[in-house]
């Protein structure tokens, strides 16, 4: 049985102010008060600033001198320029992971079968969170730390998020897409390195 995943309280401080900004509870443009976050959340103001810090880096939101910290005014070609180093370590990850994905996709397997319902029901968090889910599997399916943390430096999961409900960026079929490099991985494609940067340069928002 897998352990739960226990998120430190900067990551759970994290996750609330994007989902604020995904949802639109903050709007581009606005103030994002670092004192309100603490005292609605019971909280110091010290983990809230590092939960700032690390959304700033990840160029979500912007602070300035006597400005305070904004959300960003992202646009798609913003949204856009994470996705070409995506697709390069996703395709480096894939040839890394091709030899034990080929053997066990049990991994993968459970994120498709969510995406099929997902896509029945038309649920926009659920895709976002399986996608993610599968991307992220297949990255530690490789086995290098280094790419892996480097993966998940750049808010793959924020931007996605992003990229669908912001811009309306809508796959085919989200299942289908990925059911189809579980299949690849399975049969020993060759190309699997080059399909898998495919996909993931197809799901760019367009500019």
């Amino acid at each position: 049985m897998t352990p739960p995943v226990v998120h430190s309280l900067r990551e759970q401080i994290r996750e609330h102010i994007v989902e604020g900004i995904v949802s639109g509870r903050w709007k581009p443009g606005e103030r994002i008060v670092e004192r309100r976050i603490a005292v609605e959340l019971e909280v110091s103001q010290t983990p809230v600033r590092e939960a700032l810090r690390e959304l700033e880096t990840l160029r979500l939101i912007e602070s300035a001198p006597n400005k305070g910290v904004r959300v960003r005014n992202l646009s798609a070609a913003d949204l856009e320029e994470i996705y070409p180093v995506r697709a390069g370590l996703e395709q480096i990850a894939a040839e890394l992971a091709a030899p034990r994905l080929a053997a066990d996709c049990t991994a993968l397997e459970p994120h498709v079968a969510a995406l099929w319902e997902a896509d029945r029901s038309e649920d926009g968090t659920a895709q976002v969170r399986h996608t993610v889910g599968f991307h992220r599997e297949l990255v530690r399916a490789a086995g290098n730390s280094v790419l892996l943390h480097t993966w998940e430096s750049l808010g793959i999961e924020v931007f996605t998020a992003l990229s669908i409900r912001w811009l309306g960026t809508v796959q085919k079929s989200y299942a289908e897409e990925h059911e189809a490099l579980v299949e690849a991985f399975r049969s020993q494609d060759p190309e699997i390195g080059l399909l898998v940067k495919r996909h993931v340069l197809g799901c760019a928002p367009r500019a």
